[in-house]
């Protein structure tokens, strides 16, 4: 089986809530992606509720794109601590780091006509969706200050 990167990653020495580059790909083309973890809460200590995390995840994949350009996708990890974000091209951890803190400004004072996506026809679990979670955990997150180095304190 291949050797993952994320599970080489020592999840007790790292320091949420923080943005780390994972890798930076490049196809055939010389097209690059990075691929970037999105730790919000610390491993093994916390954890998001699934209905929280997943009106996050609705609001994360606006806000994101509507901060910076190149965003393939953002998606949860299983864990519940935080997200994978693709993107199109090399971006800095710092960029990144600022527009999270950004998108969770936003969650943290949001109306629910504010979260896309949560109707019958529109997901594909739209009752576990929860914007008081999602604020709670966002001005938990903010609270601590986003690092973008997963090992220290590096606030942006």
């Amino acid at each position: 089986m291949a050797k993952i990167e994320s599970f080489q990653l020592d999840h007790t020495k790292v320091l949420a809530p923080y943005v780390r580059l994972i890798t930076v790909e490049e196809g055939a083309h010389g097209d690059k992606i990075s691929n970037f973890d999105l730790r919000l809460v610390q491993p093994n200590v916390n954890a998001i509720p699934t209905a929280g995390l997943h009106t996050i995840e609705h609001m994360l994949a606006g806000l994101l794109r509507d901060r910076m350009d190149g965003v393939i996708d953002c998606s949860p990890f299983g864990c519940r601590t935080g997200f994978h974000l693709i993107m199109w091209g090399e971006h800095d951890t710092t960029e990144v780091a600022k527009a999270l803190k950004s998108s969770l400004e936003f969650i943290s004072t949001a109306k629910w006509s504010d979260v896309p996506g949560t109707t019958i026809d529109s997901c594909g679990n739209y009752r576990d969706h929860s914007l008081f979670s999602a604020q709670e955990w966002a001005k938990k997150i903010l609270s601590e200050k986003i690092s973008s180095d997963p090992f220290k304190r590096v606030e942006v």
